[in-house]
């Protein structure tokens, strides 16, 4: 006899805004005495180690136009290569880096931005070491499932060349969608092309 499988089936998936600043960065939204601060606004804590760096950059669409209705999420290692994690076996993260940040693009201009440390190297499943990265998740109006990609440093190029994600990238002339560039003072900028030539790399995960 055939018995029923009880498996939930899964959601669909549905556009994350136009509200998704008002339930995930309210104090943006100008709706004030939820939290203190939104949660994700600042992922520096105390006297952190490392470098400190600002990551800026806009979301932009097919048309060229950046999205002010954006919301950017990124979680890194900290300055040691350590995540601020439960799962982390390998030592003991900073204690003054949270290792997670969120932002919204800006209404005006659409960028977002973070204060942050620039991240160490960090193992791969094999135990080679990945060049300093920070994963980025992009969310807005009229995307229905989160977007991941991933931001490296230009002034890491030899680590970069040895990265095992970047290296197993089909379309080699497409690995500088992935790479910042690099502002002066501590100052990264990376633009997330959505579509058109300059596509950014997405991963699927």
């Amino acid at each position: 006899m055939v018995q029923p499988l009880n498996h939930l089936k899964e959601s669909p998936s549905q556009t994350a805004g136009p509200y998704v600043h008002i339930g995930c960065t309210p104090n943006f939204a100008e709706i004030t005495g939820v939290y203190p601060h939104d949660l994700g606004q600042q992922m520096i804590t105390g006297d952190v180690a490392g470098p400190r760096i600002r990551i800026t950059g806009r979301v932009i669409d097919g048309t060229g136009t950046p999205l002010r209705d954006a919301m950017i999420e990124i979680w890194q290692a900290d300055a040691a290569g350590l995540f601020n994690s439960p799962s982390e076996t390998r030592g003991q993260a900073d204690p003054d880096f949270t290792g997670w940040g969120r932002a919204p693009s800006d209404m005006t201009t659409g960028t977002f931005t973070f204060d942050t440390v620039k991240p160490g190297a960090v193992p791969f499943v094999d135990g080679r070491l990945q060049a300093p990265h920070v994963t980025l998740w992009v969310v807005a109006r009229g995307i229905n499932l989160g977007l991941h990609t991933r931001m490296y440093f230009p002034d890491e190029a030899e680590a970069n060349a040895a990265d095992p994600i970047l290296s197993r990238i089909e379309h080699q002339n497409r690995v500088n969608t992935l790479i910042a560039t690099a502002e002066g003072d501590g100052h990264y900028h990376f633009d997330i092309h959505l579509q058109g030539e300059t596509e950014t790399i997405f991963f699927d995960i």
